[in-house]
């Protein structure tokens, strides 16, 4: 699950579409290439599922945050980069705790997904995610005073009912840490959150850079005292989900830098494709009849409030 780096950026201008994305360097482009847009963003998320089954693989030996740590070091290249490119200014921030916050906040949903990766199948995991954009609905209502009607509520407790579908609380059916991966949507909203608030001021480069320092160095704190040392082969996979989630990020950014969100995000979705086949070929795991039905209405109702929030921003309604 992408809950680290660009995507959140990207997420963030599913509500304000109206708004042009910026490119590293703060300058609004042209979103016309909805083909490579969407290509792109297929991609990325193909190389995201691949980076939670790289680490749900791993957890079975290492400890999540050591696994948390290596992941996060795809993004810390990418802001060294950045940094290289634009020089110091781009660390100049109007809000540095919010950035600080942010780093916190990113750290905590992506390691709570992976502890609750290593006990839920990872198609479900994934299904239980997609609750994000509806508790970011509900942090806009009542942090950033955004109106919402009626049908959005309705969405919002429709996403609701379907996440509980999925985890089917009290049947036992799954394991209780999927409650740990609902926890980490909640903190992935409130990035998207926090996101929004840093928007009108700060270039997406610096947000980039303060959440890959902020998450690195947070992420070390603790390595220590949880470090296994690990062997050829888990090297490589840490090697591997580095890399692939610093390429899927910058594929995600360069989608919604090319193309609308609105055509762009329902793109996200297809992470329950490739969970499901991921999965499959890795784990022998297919997700149930309930999984999919669940998943099929929380992603229903998502398709719905992105439909709706780009015929607001468009003066259609």
């Amino acid at each position: 699950m992408c809950l680290m780096g660009g995507r959140s950026k990207g997420a963030s201008k599913i509500a304000t579409s109206a708004n042009p994305p910026e490119t590293p360097s703060g300058v609004p482009t042209r979103r016309s290439e909805s083909g490579k847009g969407v290509l792109l963003m297929l991609l990325g998320m193909f190389l995201f599922a691949a980076v939670d089954t790289g680490a749900k693989f791993l957890t079975a030996e290492l400890h999540p945050i050591q696994i948390t740590w290596a992941r996060q070091l795809g993004l810390l290249a990418g802001a060294f980069f950045l940094i290289a490119y634009h020089g110091r200014t781009i660390l100049r921030t109007s809000h540095p705790k919010l950035q600080v916050l942010r780093g916190c906040v990113a750290v905590g949903s992506a390691t709570l997904f992976i502890v609750g990766v290593s006990y839920v199948p990872l198609a479900d995991a994934v299904a239980v995610t997609f609750v994000a954009p509806f508790i970011v609905t509900l942090l806009a209502a009542f942090i950033l005073r955004e109106p919402v009607g009626m049908r959005r509520w309705i969405a919002v407790f429709l996403g609701f009912v379907g996440t509980l579908i999925v985890i089917r609380p009290g049947m036992s059916v799954i394991h209780p840490a999927a409650f740990l991966i609902v926890i980490a949507a909640a903190f992935f909203a409130v990035r998207q959150i926090i996101s929004r608030a840093l928007s009108d001021t700060d270039k997406t480069a610096t947000t980039i850079v303060y959440t890959a320092i902020v998450g690195s160095a947070l992420l070390t704190l603790p390595l220590p005292f949880v470090w296994i040392t690990p062997d050829s082969q888990q090297v490589m996979i840490l090697v591997g989900i580095a890399a692939l989630a610093g390429v899927a990020e910058v594929c995600v950014i360069k989608a919604f830098e090319v193309a609308m969100a609105v055509v762009i995000a329902p793109i996200h979705y297809s992470m329950m494709i490739w969970g499901t086949f991921y999965g499959f070929v890795v784990f022998g795991q297919l997700p149930d009849m309930w999984t999919v039905i669940g998943a099929a209405v929380i992603i229903s109702t998502g398709l719905y409030t992105l439909r709706r929030e780009y015929l607001i921003s468009h003066g259609r309604i």
